[in-house]
């Protein structure tokens, strides 16, 4: 028995019309769904018996989490994003809109998805022996994957790692590092990118109130 306090139940779960909670799985082995307190579940969001989750899940619309999930406290899944069987999903995890993350995925705590992210599970689609084998890849904790980044079947990123945008990850990205390009290389330390500030001017006549400045409005890179 764990020694941890009992934590207080939370508030109850908010559920727009169109919410399918426990989904039947049409693997007959799964139990029902567990779904903690405090959820806030909007319109076509469906979640698969089998699966167990945390306190305080928030969906998009549109939103799928199949069977046999474990996925932690306090997780964002937005819109049209879609977590596949068999997935452990850490605490404070947030996934952005249009994303999918495969089966056999692991993120850990605190990680990231930008909108339009794919994981990959199966290294060589329509190989049976290779589907024996099918595992997404483990994303350390606090790992922040930039805007449609493709992330191929088996990597380990390490924590803390940050992915540029349209990346695809065929390797292991080491912690704490910027990788980015096709295949995704690391190009420096997360700890070294330049101040935000010292890259951008401000532009009050948009409704995007910055834009890059000096070289980088030539040539943008982390």
């Amino acid at each position: 028995m764990s020694s941890e306090p009992e934590r207080p139940p939370g508030p109850p779960t908010a559920a727009d019309p169109g919410v399918v909670i426990g989904y039947p799985a049409t693997r007959t082995d799964v139990s029902p769904l567990v779904l903690g307190p405090g959820a806030t579940l909007r319109s076509g969001t469906v979640l698969y018996d089998g699966t167990t989750i945390g306190r305080c899940l928030q969906t998009g619309h549109g939103v799928v989490v199949r069977e046999a999930c474990e996925i932690g406290d306090d997780v964002s899944i937005w819109s049209n994003s879609v977590v596949d069987y068999g997935c452990r999903i850490g605490d404070r995890v947030k996934i952005h809109c249009n994303c999918y993350v495969a089966q056999f995925t692991e993120l850990e705590d605190d990680v990231f998805l930008a909108p339009g992210v794919t994981i990959a599970n199966d290294l060589y689609p329509g190989d049976r022996r290779s589907a024996q084998l099918m595992a997404g890849p483990r994303i350390g904790a606090g790992a922040q994957i930039g805007v449609n980044v493709t992330i191929l079947p088996f990597v380990r990123i390490g924590a803390g790692a940050l992915i540029g945008a349209g990346s695809v990850v065929t390797r292991d990205i080491p912690a704490a590092v910027v990788a980015f390009g096709n295949p995704a290389v690391p190009h420096r330390g997360v700890a070294d990118l330049p101040v935000i500030r010292t890259r951008v001017v401000a532009d009050g006549a948009s409704a995007s109130p910055y834009r890059l400045s000096g070289r980088d409005a030539m040539e943008s890179r982390p």
